[in-house]
Parts: structure tokens; C-alpha cells; sequence
């Protein structure tokens, strides 16, 4: 396993590593565009309100409610279908209704991923939509090959194996020449079981700025090969 050091220069990533890489998969928010960004706090916020109002429960404790069903089940709304048997498509609707202004353009990010040899994945428990919008904001939307969303998952999110089945098999992905680039450290459990090279994706510099303290949970453990918090660098350092 690569030694986790040098995490901004990335410096125990080499082309050599990457050079029979035929497939590149990238997880969306917090890791096509930094998590300093917070554009998932807009979706956090309206998440929190869309259980308040159809548990009708107070705020506090929708977001208890929201947070449990999170861990559980991987996502809010895998819970709410499993739990309450709800509509996705009203829930994904409301949820994704938010300000992508957030995003700045990433121009040097787009001109990696699209140097990258190969094809390109977006692979996200949003939903489509959403991935189109985030990814025409930052920039880089044109150089993916496809979009593998919750849709396409049968509702089932990440870090499901079934989920990763059913997006190998569809696209044909090879695992021993794929890389997966996600920022949950759960979530790179099963793609590295499956043969397939795992990238974690961290706040930069480490810092623990935005999100719950167990979503950095496994960031050691021996299921992630690389650890970076500057993406576009690291794309750089191995093409």
C-alpha cells in the first residue's frame, strides 16, 4: 500500500501506478469540487426541511432523524423509501433546488480530467440532474464519458456492492484498470475489493471544516491506496 504522506504534493503517486488505467470514476460532491465549497450545505439544509415536513417534526429533531437514515442507509432518502415509502423523484426534486453559483469554475481541473487517457465517470448517490448542473458549473461536464446516478442504481446508493455491479457491468468496467476518486473513505471499501485502485479525497490541508466526524472514518485504513486534497495536482503527478 502507498505510505498516505506528502498529501498536497501527492509526492507517492507516479504515472507508472496509473499507466495501465483505462477507466477513470469520480465521485461528485465534495470531490469533483473541494468540500471547502459547502454546496452540499444548501442540500443538507432542504433535506433537514423535507423531513420536517413530511414527518412533521421540528427541526432539530428532522435533523436527527435525517443524519440517522444517512449512516444507515447511505443516503437520507434510501431511508425515507425503506422507513416511509416515499416518493425519490418529489424528494430528489426539492432537495437538488439549490444556488450552483456556489461552484467556481475550475478550469485547470477540466484540463486534466480531460487529458486523461481513457474514459471518464461521474458516479454519484444525487441524481442526474444535479451532476450535470455541478459538473456545467465547475467546468468539466463535457469530459465524462457518462453519468452513473441513484437513478441508474435502482435507488440502491453507494456504498452498496450491488451498486458497483450494476455500474461495472453496464459500462464494462474493468476493475484492475479502473480508479475510484471519492471523499467517504466507507464508500472505497468495496471498489478496492473488487480490484479497483482507490483515491480519498480529503479537506484541504486536512481541515475538518464541513461535515459529520464520522464520514472521515477509515481514512487509514488499508482499502485506500492514495490520499490527496488537491485533485487537479494529483491528476497532474500521474498522467
Amino acid at each position: 500500500m502507498t505510505a498516505h504522506t506528502a498529501i498536497r504534493q501527492t509526492a507517492d503517486a507516479t504515472p507508472q501506478d496509473f499507466a495501465d488505467i483505462r477507466d477513470w470514476v469520480f465521485d461528485l460532491d465534495n470531490t469533483l469540487y473541494p468540500r471547502h465549497t459547502n454546496l452540499f450545505a444548501q442540500i443538507d439544509q432542504r433535506m433537514t426541511a423535507f423531513v420536517s415536513d413530511f414527518l412533521s417534526l421540528p427541526g432539530d429533531e428532522a435533523r436527527m432523524v435525517q443524519k440517522d437514515f444517512y449512516r444507515r442507509y447511505g443516503t437520507t432518502l434510501r431511508g425515507l423509501m425503506e422507513e416511509h415509502d416515499i416518493d425519490p423523484d418529489a424528494f430528489l426534486q426539492y432537495v437538488h433546488d439549490i444556488d450552483y453559483s456556489w461552484i467556481s469554475p475550475d478550469p485547470a481541473l477540466g484540463e486534466e480530467i480531460k487529458a486523461l487517457p481513457g474514459r471518464k465517470f461521474i458516479f454519484t448517490n444525487g441524481d442526474r440532474g444535479h451532476a450535470e448542473r455541478t459538473a456545467r458549473q465547475l467546468g468539466v461536464l463535457d469530459h465524462f464519458e457518462d453519468i452513473f446516478d441513484l437513478v441508474a442504481a435502482g435507488m440502491v446508493p453507494k456504498p452498496a456492492s450491488e451498486t458497483y455491479d450494476k455500474f461495472m457491468g453496464l459500462h464494462r468496467v474493468e476493475a484492475a484498470r479502473a480508479v475510484m476518486f471519492e471523499d467517504l473513505a466507507r464508500t472505497l471499501e468495496v471498489p478496492k475489493r473488487l480490484g479497483m485502485r482507490t483515491v480519498l479525497i480529503v479537506p484541504h490541508n486536512l481541515e475538518e471544516t464541513f461535515g459529520d466526524v464520522w464520514e472521515h472514518e477509515g481514512r487509514d485504513g488499508e482499502h485506500i491506496d492514495y490520499v490527496t486534497d488537491d485533485l487537479a495536482t494529483f491528476l497532474r503527478s500521474v498522467r
